[in-house]
């Protein structure tokens, strides 16, 4: 099952996100399960959130790898959404 991660950074939160990008990338590489991923960029071009693509078994497990994820241990987001996400094309 494909679920979309769609993530806002609380504001003013740029620091965080980077102090924590590293331990996110590994979590992503450690946890096999993310077919795509990428920040959200403000205005100015910065990072101000996430869009993640996630393949796995149901929705609980899509909240489990969230719940796990450094930039949530991290405090990093005001929102996080998980939706069942439908792939069309690509």
């Amino acid at each position: 099952m494909l679920i979309a991660l769609i993530a806002h950074d609380k504001a003013d939160a740029l620091e965080t996100r980077k102090a924590n990008r590293d331990a996110h990338l590994a979590y992503i590489a450690e946890t096999g399960v993310v077919s795509q991923a990428g920040p959200m960029l403000d205005d100015k071009g910065d990072m101000c959130g996430s869009l993640i693509i996630l393949d796995v078994a149901d929705m609980a497990a899509a909240q489990s790898w969230a719940d796990k994820d450094p930039y949530a241990k991290a405090g990093l987001f005001k929102s996080v959404d998980l939706i069942i996400w439908n792939k069309v094309i690509g």
